[in-house]
């Protein structure tokens, strides 16, 4: 007989910030675990005695070029406490002139020397770097902004050519090799096509001639993965892609990380630019922003996708938005008046998830979701295996869902809430056809669903 089942259910608070509290204080020394690495399941990272590594970053574009010490420390505390694992940055960055000094006074090229790095800003993001490790952060690190190898819509200047890349890589992998904190991330919203190619290529080879000990990823424009050019390459040891600023459904998970999580050889895959927290939607104020609601599907419907981690990113903060500064992608706020915006602050809760089940023991669960109510709006997804299966729900009123033999022994059933990080109590089930209503219905309202054995 089928059931439907709704939350008539008391929702759990006591002890929730200890539990999540509990992950924060405990990765204040992750580097104690030793390197990281990419685990026996190819899908996901560890470290080197096997912990899990849960990336989960943040977006700091122009952190290293605009931010003082001061506000380095307060934008770093702050990332902290919410949860993140990694900052992705860049060395010579997009937005400003390179040879102007940034917010410690140095500009980040000396003067008539094309690609020669300021000492005195070399020596600030040593300090950047050690200040991230402080607090128990990787750093994202990218060596220049795409716009320096292929301009386009960027402001330049084109920097590299091959010899001067590969130069430029051994540069940075001997300074950095020992630091404990660093993943590599070539790229910068563009493209690994044509003459860009050979250009990423000797960078990255560069890097990793004289530094072995990191992790290293792409970082390509819109609507693009990594793997459309780099997979087969040696240095490229995860796939990164951009889901972009344009989707508003998973449909581009399917066409981004289905694919990538099909290829081989395997390798763990993330999204490392997904929907902005406050960005124009398609860049037009028209169409509204993005909201706390979207960078929650983009979290779930990516990592119970199979995704090894996941990005936010706040239009505002990106580029370090602040008095005197231009407005890009109608930013609004000022950056540090936005390090706790909603979708932000929400993002937490997916540690609930992540410390009480083996993700690299549960692969996609395709099909077993069907809306009971027409729903087509979005889709629902579903992660696990014969022990647990997470279910996220966009919205809708009603889901059914199939469960496969080995669970008709039965089998407890569990609501969370995405929005506050709240779960119901646990109820014992044997249904193998299960209807569900989702405890509260309306915009905005998405729900997860546990069961576990």
């Amino acid at each position: 007989m089928m059931k439907r089942y709704s939350l008539i259910l008391l929702f759990l608070l006591v002890g929730l910030p200890d539990l999540l509290a509990t992950h924060f204080y405990k990765s204040n020394v992750p580097f104690f675990h030793g390197r990281l690495q990419v685990d026996e399941s190819q899908r996901y990272l560890e470290y080197e005695d096997r912990t899990p590594f849960l990336y989960l970053g943040d977006t700091a574009w122009e952190l290293l070029a605009r931010l003082t010490k001061e506000d380095v420390s307060l934008y770093l505390k702050n990332r902290k406490a919410k949860g993140f694992t990694v900052i992705q940055t860049v060395i010579l960055p997009e937005l400003d002139s390179l040879t102007i000094p940034t917010a410690m006074g140095a500009s980040p090229l000396l003067p008539n020397k094309s690609i020669t790095l300021n000492p005195l800003y070399l020596e600030h993001i040593d300090w950047v770097l050690r200040e991230a490790q402080h607090y128990g952060l990787f750093v994202g690190l990218l060596p220049a902004w795409g716009d320096k190898i292929d301009k386009q819509w960027g402001n330049g200047p084109e920097l590299f050519d091959e010899f001067s890349a590969r130069v430029y890589g051994r540069m940075l992998g001997k300074r950095y090799a020992d630091y404990p904190n660093i993943i590599w991330i070539m790229g910068g919203d563009r493209g690994g096509d044509g003459k860009n190619r050979k250009i990423w290529n000797a960078m990255a080879e560069g890097i990793k001639e004289l530094d072995r000990n990191h992790l290293m990823t792409y970082h390509p424009q819109g609507e693009h993965s990594s793997s459309f050019w780099f997979h087969q390459e040696g240095w490229l040891d995860f796939n990164m892609f951009q889901s972009g600023h344009c989707q508003t459904s998973y449909a581009i998970y399917r066409r981004l990380l289905e694919a990538d999580r099909n290829l081989h050889p395997v390798k763990p895959v993330l999204d490392g630019e997904p929907r902005y927290e406050d960005i124009t939607i398609n860049f037009r104020k028209k169409d509204g922003r993005f909201i706390a609601y979207d960078v929650r599907k983009t979290l779930y419907q990516s990592m119970l996708g199979g995704a090894c981690g996941y990005t936010y990113g706040c239009n505002n903060i990106w580029q370090m938005y602040a008095p005197g500064r231009s407005s890009k992608c109608d930013a609004r706020f000022w950056w540090y008046d936005s390090l706790d915006m909603k979708g932000c602050c929400q993002l937490k809760h997916f540690y609930l998830l992540w410390n009480n089940f083996d993700f690299s023991k549960g692969i996609p669960l395709k099909g077993i979701l069907r809306p009971i109510d027409g729903y087509d709006m979005d889709d629902a997804v579903a992660f696990g295996n014969d022990s647990y299966i997470i279910c996220y729900f966009p919205g809708g009123t009603g889901w059914n869902v199939s469960l496969l033999d080995s669970w008709d022994d039965g089998y407890f059933l569990q609501w969370m809430n995405p929005r506050n990080g709240s779960l119901s109590v646990a109820v014992r089930q044997t249904d193998m056809n299960l209807h569900v209503s989702l405890p509260e219905k309306g915009s905005e309202k998405d729900w997860i669903l546990i069961l576990k054995k």
